[in-house]
């Protein structure tokens, strides 16, 4: 059964229409303020965010308008419902109403911010390398569809071909919110163009999504926790990176945790983006231990992360896309890999929601 758009919007729904009123009226008079534009990173942020909330803003209000509208032309002199001819518009509303309603399902802590995403080629040598890139070809195609816009923080290339990891730091509008279902291991079967016998491979790559916290977050990391090394930066910077120790390598002892940006000319700006990547993999590494003690707690079995598939696509001998965890499946791998996610995110987003909730 579908929820009502209007408990949807109410104070305490998910979308809490009041709640995004508040929010854009502060940012609003934040923006009159003569200093605003004095730290211009800070500015860009909050305007983003202001042009965000008034498009959610009017979408709720268009709809609920529409609606009010089309009801009162339906009506007598008396209220009573007149039988006209409804289903066009009817149609309509059904449409906005369950576009509107995919954004309900973003109710995580993190889901509308921007999103920290990583690929690793895994086990298939040449051939995993090269899915890492037609994976990272997906994931900006994916972007492009959705105007989100995105730069590469960190590449390793591999020495034939493909790649053997990459970061990408991904804006736009609930970007955590939509990526955060594609992180895990994802296995593509076909035949191999590095293969001179055509014979068939599996290959594997691991794909990692984090949100982008802000400087000023949840996570306080103290200096003594952390080694920074600085390198000799190599490979798209251009030549003048490469004569300069602009690298930045942070190693967070208690964790292990290890974060690497080249992307930078400037030493101090590779650290503070790597800073930030590190706070999101503290940040998704206790949600991670809260859902692990949650689970331990209910007595569930867990199940490893590599070698545990979510997605497997397969492109001979047959073609098919198949999610594991909701068991939504394509057979146009072409149009998946070419960036056509949404349906697949949806799934997941539902599926999660009724493993949680159920």
């Amino acid at each position: 059964m579908r929820t009502s758009w209007h408990a949807l919007a109410m104070p305490g729904g998910i979308f809490d229409h009041p709640k995004r009123l508040q929010e854009l009226s502060e940012l609003e008079k934040k923006m009159q303020h003569a200093s605003f534009w004095s730290d211009q990173e800070e500015a860009r942020k909050v305007s983003k965010r202001v042009e965000q909330l008034r498009g959610e803003l009017n979408e709720w209000g268009n709809l609920e308008d529409n609606v009010s509208t089309d009801l009162a032309m339906a009506q007598d002199e008396q209220g009573a419902l007149l039988k006209t001819d409804l289903t066009e518009q009817h149609t309509q509303y059904k449409n906005q109403f369950e576009k509107l309603e995919f954004f309900v399902l973003f109710d995580g802590a993190y889901d509308e911010s921007n999103a920290i995403l990583s690929i690793h080629a895994g086990t298939g040598g040449v051939d995993a390398q090269d899915w890492a890139e037609m994976l990272f070809r997906m994931f900006t195609r994916f972007a492009d569809k959705k105007n989100w816009s995105f730069q590469v923080l960190d590449i390793s290339r591999g020495g034939e071909a493909g790649i053997k990891s990459v970061t990408v730091k991904i804006d736009g509008r609930y970007v955590y919110g939509f990526l955060k279902a594609e992180a895990g291991v994802h296995r593509l079967v076909r035949i191999s163009p590095f293969d001179a016998e055509n014979m068939r491979h599996t290959s594997f790559a691991l794909v990692d999504v984090l949100p982008e916290l802000p400087e000023v977050g949840n996570i306080e990391i103290p200096e003594s926790e952390l080694r920074i090394d600085v390198f000799r930066a190599s490979g798209h910077g251009g030549q003048s990176v490469n004569t300069t120790d602009s690298a930045v390598r942070i190693v967070h002892l208690p964790t292990n945790i290890t974060v690497t940006c080249q992307n930078e000319r400037s030493q101090h700006q590779n650290k503070e983006t790597a800073m930030m990547i590190l706070r999101g993999k503290l940040a998704k590494k206790l949600e991670h231990d809260r859902e692990k003690e949650e689970r331990d707690l209910r007595g569930e079995v867990l199940s490893a992360e590599w070698g545990n598939q979510i997605r497997s696509y397969v492109l001979h001998p047959y073609k098919l896309v198949k999610d594991h965890r909701t068991e939504f499946e394509s057979t146009s791998p072409s149009d998946v890999l070419d960036g056509d996610l949404e349906e697949f995110i949806e799934a997941y987003l539902k599926w999660k929601k009724e493993t949680t909730t159920g």
